[in-house]
């Protein structure tokens, strides 16, 4: 269904900017279609975009809640209307399975709504006027300032709207610079929400190292919201360190589940649902289940049920395709380091299993497609193990008892999220000992996600939350104003 490239543009104060160069997205299906073209911003243009927004500040800060929740209200209403078309383009330049892009605006669009619906109580919580023996007390919930929000590929409007909503809400301004792998969905939709909001409140901007460097690092930046890679965000750290920036990171994870032995190893729901876990996305998400561990005493006919489930829901080929579950690998130096690490893993005496159905061959042989793979023999500590896969192979271990099972599950830079897989309350037991920032039961990854409680992650897998209460609190500063009825400290000399 090829169509004629799409061409976006950075939104910099309230306008959209025109640039000279320029690069292409090809579709990962068919990677000799180009889907669209981004701008490639320059340094000076990244600056604009921030002095504008820090320019949009003081009036929006000042603007009423009210107001600003209704300026939300249209853009979700306009958004809502615009889902299926967004959806197909995101399908297209991303490689998703269509019904995977429209769940990814489904889940976006309840987080904006439950943000508009909660954010007037939340903030007004921490606004409080304390009468005391002491004199008065007021605390109040003040916007931080020009927000950077840096978001990946793999998620693209998701990661995008967790950060643009709860900042604009809360009184903030936003420079947003999306992935060069999935821009054109974000930057359609960023387009559609500025529309609704003053000029210059919302701001976006594309580009190579430069621009990230100057968004995380110039002095007019309050805050950045980063979604993305560990290494990338050691970097982001450095360079927001020289002006003390507010962060939420939100980085990899190598998500472990741990396979109880109360587990029942016949119900297909359950079997499906894991599969789903660790294939969703072509294996494209940071919360997927990226290791397995089962217990050993039912280790043999797990696996026998897996195949088989996994046999059934996988069916790889054209994202359009309704019977498709599972698309092309985003881009090609993904799927380059997914195959080196099945490759390792096959050298070091690993067996690796195929996993479904490929619906056609020719397409397959074109594009980015990855046949999804089991992996079973590998160590404990080898690459395919204890590295973020970010692609469609997942591998399953035995454990022999639950002391191990933990262990293993914790043994890891990350914890971003884990799943514990049995008897519930078994289940809630091992998971109070799971390092990770959510840990799920009998579900994982976007199934078992809630967007009314905070995201993110421990360890080297992040620093704050999202979504939540606690995702709209971290857009805003607390100001206390102290009036004390006793200025002078008695035991200071005249």
């Amino acid at each position: 269904m090829a169509q004629d490239p799409l061409v976006v543009h950075a939104i910099i104060n309230g306008e959209q900017v025109p640039t000279k160069r320029r690069y292409a997205r090809e579709n990962p299906a068919n990677p000799e279609e180009i889907v669209g073209y981004g701008p490639l911003n320059t340094q000076e243009e990244a600056i604009r975009a921030i002095e504008a927004a820090n320019e949009a500040f003081p009036t929006w800060a000042a603007t009423g809640l009210d107001e600003r929740i209704e300026r939300m209200r249209r853009a979700i209403a306009q958004l809502k209307e615009k889902t299926p078309e967004l959806a197909q383009l995101l399908s297209r330049e991303h490689g998703k399975a269509l019904y995977d892009a429209e769940g990814e605006f489904g889940i976006s669009i309840m987080w904006m709504e439950y943000a508009c619906d909660t954010v007037k109580d939340v903030l007004q919580d921490q606004d409080q006027v304390q009468e005391h023996d002491n004199g008065k007390t007021i605390i109040t919930s003040d916007a931080i300032g020009v927000v950077s929000a840096i978001t990946p590929w793999s998620y693209p409007f998701s990661l995008s709207t967790i950060k643009v909503a709860p900042a604009l809400l809360a009184g903030n301004t936003v420079v947003l610079k999306p992935s060069p792998f999935a821009p054109l969905a974000v930057t359609k939709t960023m387009e559609i929400i500025s529309k609704e909001f003053p000029p210059r409140v919302l701001n976006m901007v594309h580009g190579e190292a430069e621009v990230g460097v100057e968004l995380t690092s110039h002095p007019k930046v309050a805050k950045i919201a980063f979604t993305g890679g560990t290494n990338t965000a050691k970097h982001i750290m450095k360079a927001a360190a020289d002006t003390i920036k507010h962060m939420t990171l939100e980085l990899g994870g190598n998500d472990a589940a741990i396979i109880l032995p109360d587990f029942d190893v016949n119900d297909e729901r359950d079997l499906r649902r894991l599969v789903i876990s660790n294939f969703l996305t072509a294996g494209q998400i940071c919360m997927l289940a990226k290791r397995v561990y089962v217990h050993r005493s039912i280790f043999d006919q797990f696996i026998d049920n897996y195949v088989v489930a996994a046999n059934q829901w996988i069916r790889v080929g054209d994202p359009f395709n309704p019977k498709v579950t599972v698309g092309p690998v985003n881009n090609k130096r993904q799927m380059e380091y997914v195959q080196s690490l099945i490759d390792d893993a096959k050298k070091r005496g690993a067996k690796v299993i195929e996993l479904g159905t490929v619906l056609d061959e020719e397409l397959f042989e074109k594009g980015y497609f990855m046949r999804p793979t089991l992996v079973l023999g590998a160590g404990y500590d080898d690459p395919i193990v204890v590295e973020e896969q970010f692609g469609p192979t997942v591998p399953i271990l035995p454990y022999d008892d639950e002391e191990q099972a933990i262990q293993l599950a914790n043994h890891s830079i990350y914890g971003l999220t884990s799943s514990v897989w049995g008897d519930p309350e078994h289940a809630i037991r091992v998971a109070r000992r799971i390092e990770a920032g959510t840990t799920m039961i009998n579900t994982a990854a976007v199934q078992g996600l809630d967007v009314r409680f905070p995201f993110g992650g421990v360890k080297q897998s992040g620093i704050g939350r999202e979504y939540g209460a606690e995702g709209l609190r971290s857009y805003v500063e607390t100001h206390v104003i102290n009036v004390p009825k006793h200025l002078d400290l008695p035991y200071i000399p005249e």
